[in-house]
């Protein structure tokens, strides 16, 4: 089995291995599509004191899962509170000036600026923005540095306008259309590119890894998203990984690595409030799928934009039962269900907590996978923070140059 070279490392990534593993009966199974936990029965008193939670309280573990948590007199809280801390990386003292943030949103901007300050390079280095979107981190990039970038993105609308804003500032970015997992792409890295990306998903920043290793490129990378990938089956990239996921029987789902991004930064009270009801109203569906065709199984519904939610439950039940191709009856009362969906809400909120605790373990196992990958191909490799989880909580860098 490879070795990392930092012991502290190799115990967190051999750590949270068998702590994922030995806990994934807990962790793995979605509340909402369950009427009765699998867990339930073999971890009772943990059920009833979750559920016996107040409001304040449940709000409190939702934004901070590890400070007095009343969870730990059945689960590992401290070991894994311990396991995900990182320190911030050391970050430059240089702001940059707001008139570059134009055409960006605001929390966009900060966390380009959180990026930018962190970012050292090299007298030899050519910097290139994967999936670059409309080119805001090359931008600021380019300026700060006073360097040309390359800016990669598939969509022609987004180079067009990564183009003409680059343009009005002045910046030296050159976007190229491009596919980036296509085979093609191999030729934009050299020993020379630093490759730089700000929230790349999951098969985007898998494939920026594996052109860099092969190619030597350095790496500056804040991944993203690592369920969008095309196989079902997570497949760790590093030897490092495989042999401690066979070892401890670990083995992750697409719906599994989609955990470790379900963390959101607080949002404004009124998307909350239609955040719980669109929440209660599929889970007030559930109840009367169940009824209707006879079977106690979850039935998933596609997603709906909040926009073109429907204004009164009966008519989200309609539109549910249309996608799913069944058929309500003319004279179906829906005010049951509605209660019974609220009452699953507030009861799926509180049994959710057991996920939130292994949410920031499964990314940081993630990432120490990427980060092992990077080291069996001769990199030096270090990971923190770049900015605080308020700004995002997908606030981990990766930073690897081939050693």
């Amino acid at each position: 089995m490879p070795k990392l070279p930092d012991s502290s490392t190799e115990l967190r990534f051999s750590r949270l291995t068998s702590l994922l593993a030995e806990w994934q009966p807990l962790w793995r199974p979605a509340p909402f599509m369950h009427r009765r936990l699998p867990w339930g029965e073999a971890y009772r008193e943990l059920a009833e004191r979750l559920l016996g939670l107040d409001d304040r309280q449940v709000a409190r573990l939702q934004a901070d899962p590890w400070q007095d948590s009343p969870l730990r007199d059945w689960l590992p809280v401290e070991e894994l509170a311990e396991r995900v801390r990182l320190a911030p990386l050391a970050a430059g003292d240089v702001s940059l000036p707001p008139a570059w943030g134009q055409h960006v949103s605001g929390r966009k901007w900060q966390q380009v600026e959180a990026f930018a300050r962190h970012l050292r390079l090299s007298p030899q280095d050519r910097l290139l923005d994967w999936c670059a979107g409309k080119g805001h981190l090359a931008r600021a990039l380019a300026r700060r540095h006073d360097v040309a970038v390359t800016a990669l993105e598939w969509q022609a609308t987004l180079c067009q306008e990564g183009r003409r804003l680059a343009t009005i500032q002045r910046a030296s970015v050159h976007m190229q259309q491009q596919d980036v997992m296509a085979a093609e792409a191999g030729r934009h890295f050299s020993p020379r590119t630093h490759v730089v990306a700000l929230h790349a998903c999951g098969d985007l920043h898998l494939r920026l890894l594996e052109l860099a290793a092969a190619a030597g490129s350095s790496v500056s990378l804040a991944p993203c998203c690592y369920h969008r990938t095309r196989e079902e089956t997570y497949r760790p990239v590093s030897q490092r990984g495989r042999a401690l996921s066979r070892d401890d029987a670990l083995r992750l789902t697409r719906d599994d690595l989609a955990l470790a991004v379900q963390e959101t930064v607080t949002a404004p009270r009124g998307v909350r409030r239609r955040r719980e009801q669109a929440s209660a109203w599929r889970l007030g569906f559930d109840e009367l799928q169940r009824e209707l065709r006879g079977d106690d199984r979850y039935l998933p519904v596609p997603s709906l934009a909040y926009g073109r939610f429907p204004e009164r439950f009966d008519d989200f039940c309609r539109w549910a039962a249309a996608q799913k191709g069944l058929t309500l009856p003319a004279s179906l009362d829906p005010a049951p269900f509605e209660r019974a969906g609220w009452q699953r809400q507030a009861e799926v909120k509180r049994l959710e907590l057991v996920r939130h605790l292994f949410r920031r373990p499964l990314e940081i196992w993630l990432i120490l996978d990427r980060l092992s990958l990077m080291e069996e191909a001769g990199y030096t490799v270090r990971i923190g923070t770049f900015c605080s989880p308020d700004l995002t909580p997908r606030n981990l860098l990766i930073f690897a140059r081939k050693a």
